[in-house]
């Protein structure tokens, strides 16, 4: 585990410009090992319900992960890469539903009716886009489908935009007992330069009623690198973010993809701030929330120091998964909904990127699988070892030898003479037995985890680099930083 104190350095102070120049290349975020670019359209509908049925036929009753997809929103947000639908035609929803229940039944027949679920999370879109009595509908279906255990987490994605006070505490009645707030920034003229309007106000009433209403968890999502963001204006989202106190903070870079996204192409270039100022938000704002009490706990997320995200960082427990850190083991996840990514065994899955696909599957009476990944032995490793960098900044060779059955001296050669270099600028150091991520290496971690991914490593191939280098441009993933 890396040490407690060295998140608390100033970002610009670890970061020289040579090192930014070398690594801040675009590059996974590595929530899933390998990551979706590499899933495949062989890997069939059939393939999923094999995968669905050999864990029903494997005897066992660990709980499950399971993440719903909403994709609707009634405006569309420039910055945005999720799959989405912008209307406002609420009446769109009920088909969906439909499609949604088809799905999980075809799911249940294959996996089991009254499998364990420890975490559900509503995502999107917009999930608040459904009315109510559509919400209600829909976690009446998964109740009849899978057992919640008592502690489960039952998480929901909301926009302040959307919701009241009243609606907060239905969504409680329903089951749900964490939020999750798109803010992404309070300043006036970067929330009109990005198409999202929303007071600090509004914000902090929905706050306070939903810990009045008992709510174990909120957090906030935050975006640095937006249009019209200076290093000033960011600092004072950060304080005001700060002074409603959430459980958790998401800070994510944006990332800037107009060939890949299609909404991104109304951002314009000279508006978007450049990278010295980007490196500045980011260091400000890891400083400012360490100042105000919060836990870093790595690379996009900060806890307050007693919730379970900061504890499970404290004792070694975090994990990394398509929601980003978690204290939830790395357990299968079951996806429904448009677009959804699911992982069950060895196995990822991804359902049809169109909502007309994704029905006409359903119509059918098939999964609406469009492509995935069955992993090899070598990704198995490879997760691994990169989940240990990007969870705990710390590579210890004894536990990876022991559960594979590998030397790390044989079996990564190439990888560690390349973590040499890395050691060499200042990002790792080498302990006995292990690898350990330091300070400057912490922001950039994603980079060093990339030494260790065996796709990467043939584009790196094609282009004759080693895979210390961090020169492989692609539109496919975000900066570093």
């Amino acid at each position: 585990m890396e040490k407690e104190n060295a998140p608390a350095q100033d970002v610009r102070a670890v970061l020289t410009e040579d090192l930014l120049r070398k690594f801040d290349k675009p590059g996974p975020r590595y929530t899933s090992y390998p990551t979706a670019d590499r899933f495949a359209e062989h890997f069939s509908p059939g393939d999923a319900v094999r995968v669905l049925q050999a864990r029903r036929d494997g005897g066992t009753d660990e709980p499950l992960s399971l993440y719903v997809h909403i994709p609707f929103c009634e405006s569309l947000c420039y910055y945005c890469g999720c799959n989405k639908i912008i209307t406002k035609h609420h009446e769109r929803a009920a088909p969906y539903l439909d499609a949604l229940e088809a799905e999980l039944a075809l799911v249940v027949k294959h996996l089991g009716t009254g499998r364990p679920v420890s975490q559900l999370h509503f995502g999107g879109g917009s999930p608040t886009f459904l009315s109510d009595a559509e919400l209600a509908r829909l976690m009446s279906a998964l109740g009849a489908a899978f057992r919640l255990t008592p502690d489960s987490e039952v998480s929901i994605e909301v926009d302040p935009r959307t919701v009241t006070p009243e609606r907060l505490a239905h969504l409680r009645t329903l089951g749900f007992n964490r939020l999750s707030f798109g803010v992404q920034d309070f300043d006036a003229a970067v929330q009109q330069a990005v198409h999202r309007v929303q007071s600090f106000e509004m914000v902090r009433d929905l706050m306070v009623a939903a810990r009045a209403q008992g709510y174990v968890s909120i957090n906030a999502d935050l975006i640095y690198g937006l249009p019209k963001q200076t290093p000033e204006s960011f600092a004072r989202t950060v304080q005001q973010i700060s002074e409603l106190r959430p459980d958790r903070i998401a800070l994510y870079a944006y990332a800037h993809l107009p060939e890949r996204f299609k909404p991104q192409r109304r951002i314009h270039d000279a508006d978007l701030p450049p990278a010295p100022d980007r490196i500045a938000m980011l260091g400000d704002a890891i400083t400012g929330f360490l100042a105000r009490g919060y836990s870093y706990i790595g690379m996009d997320h900060f806890a307050l120091p007693d919730d379970s995200l900061a504890i499970a960082k404290q004792e070694g427990r975090l994990h990394r998964n398509f929601q980003g850190y978690s204290t939830q083991p790395d357990c299968d996840l079951v996806a429904l909904g448009v677009s959804a990514i699911g992982r069950v065994g060895a196995s990822y899955y991804q359902n049809a990127k169109t909502i007309e696909a994704y029905e006409g599957s359903l119509q059918k009476g098939e999964l609406p699988v469009i492509r995935g990944y069955a992993l090899t032995t070598d990704d198995e490793v490879r997760h691994d070892v990169i989940m240990a960098l990007m969870c705990q900044g710390r590579l210890a060779f004894e536990p990876i030898e022991r559960a594979h059955g590998i030397r790390m001296g044989e079996y990564f050669a190439r990888e560690l003479e390349a973590m040499r270099g890395l050691a060499a600028s200042g990002l790792v150091t080498f302990d006995e037995g292990a690898i350990q991520v330091t300070a400057a290496g912490w922001f950039l971690v994603r980079a060093i985890a990339m030494v260790f991914d065996a796709h990467l490593h043939k584009a790196r191939d094609a282009q004759g680099q080693a895979p210390g280098q961090g020169q492989v441009q692609t539109v496919r993933f975000s900066r570093v930083i």
